[in-house]
């Protein structure tokens, strides 16, 4: 989700599930209405929705289709991996374009981005067990130095992470982020490294 940070605190919003829900196998709704689950498309149409300069790039690389919801996992051109995905609702759009990754964290916290709370680690944490940054904007800078992220207001940020209401995945509800199943997000952890490219498709 994309959000608004007080402090330099990589903290994402979440649309809350409804009261006392679980996270189990099966996918809970709300009573509320929400977007529909996207459509599935074919691995030839995903792939021919990628691109041709990256479809020519040697390496892995991250692509994400807000349009059909979906994450590719691209290896020397090559669709290896597709998953569901959740991704920002109107008004809150996942920022298109080139970026790469910026940190990957192991049982985030997540911080509340109006009062601050924090979340410790665990099934109730909105970020679930993995986070991976790919974007951070601080009133038009980037707000990172390669080393760390530079203490700036007014910061936002974007990136993947898993969730622990598995019922939004696959559809545009989130304020900017990509929302993964969890064992998704675990693998997609375990193949990016610091740098690996992305690219939100417009």
């Amino acid at each position: 989700m994309l959000l608004r940070l007080t402090a330099a605190v990589a903290a994402v919003a979440l649309l809350a599930g409804p009261a006392g829900a679980t996270n189990t196998s099966r996918p809970k709704r709300p009573a509320d209405p929400i977007p529909p689950m996207a459509e599935p498309i074919s691995l030839e149409a995903s792939l021919a929705r990628v691109p041709t300069d990256l479809r020519q790039r040697l390496g892995l690389q991250l692509v994400l289709d807000r349009t059909h919801r979906q994450l590719l996992v691209l290896r020397d051109g090559e669709i290896r991996s597709r998953y569901p995905a959740a991704v920002g609702t109107e008004g809150w759009e996942t920022p298109a374009g080139q970026h790469r990754v910026l940190e990957k964290v192991r049982q985030p916290v997540w911080t509340h981005p109006v009062n601050g709370k924090k979340i410790a680690p665990g099934e109730k944490n909105p970020l679930g067990s993995r986070w991976i940054g790919f974007y951070r904007d601080c009133k038009g800078r980037n707000g990172w130095d390669g080393e760390q992220y530079l203490d700036i207001d007014g910061c936002t940020v974007a990136g993947f992470h898993g969730t622990p209401h598995r019922w939004t995945v696959g559809r545009a509800v989130s304020h900017g982020c990509v929302r993964l199943y969890e064992e998704n997000v675990q693998e997609v952890f375990e193949l990016v490294r610091v740098g690996t490219p992305v690219t939100v498709l417009p």
